[in-house]
């Protein structure tokens, strides 16, 4: 009987020690993926189930999914994570596509949230929003359409062959940096 008990014990602290290591591995993995701490209510991302429905505005015809959307004290914080990028500041398009997910946050819930987080390899940038991010992607999705209408696409607005190469609109352009 007190070998049964003592074993009892040894099998309680090792599953106590289970649930430590489980639970130190999935902070580090969280911290390594920029999350804040909060409640996960939405992801799509990796072994994760995907979102079942994007978020969706009909006033502004727009409709994404971020990579996590975090319930905080704060309120939704949406997560964009690009882990293949390393740069000392986020780049414009990364900043307006996290700007369209609080729009749709915004849009969605009825309430501002006060920022979003986008997660490069090695930093993640909180990113404020401002009145000023929440017009420029408005005026951002306001051009895109005007340019979906266009019957002859835009000069491209850089110099770089390998974008043309990876453009998705590329057997539609007779503009392109390349041959294809």
């Amino acid at each position: 009987m007190i070998l049964w008990g003592v074993g009892l014990v040894l099998l309680g602290l090792f599953a106590g020690l289970a649930a430590y290591l489980l639970w130190q591995w999935s902070r580090r993995d969280r911290a390594g993926l920029g999350l804040p701490e909060g409640r996960i209510v939405r992801a799509d991302m990796g072994a994760w189930r995907q979102c079942e429905e994007p978020l969706y505005s009909a006033r502004y015809r727009l409709a994404g999914r971020p990579d996590y959307l975090v319930k905080t004290g704060r309120g939704l914080v949406p997560v964009e994570v690009k882990p293949g990028r390393t740069a000392p500041a986020p780049y414009t398009g990364d900043v307006l596509q996290l700007g369209a997910y609080l729009l749709l946050v915004e849009e969605d819930t009825g309430v501002k949230p006060t920022h979003g987080l986008l997660r490069y390899r090695e930093q993640t940038f909180e990113i404020p929003y401002t009145p000023g991010l929440r017009q420029e992607v408005i005026a951002c999705l306001e051009e895109m359409r005007a340019l979906r209408e266009a019957s002859q696409p835009p000069e491209p607005q850089h110099r770089e062959p390998q974008r043309c190469t990876r453009c998705g609109q590329r057997e539609h352009c007779d503009v392109s940096l390349t041959d294809f």
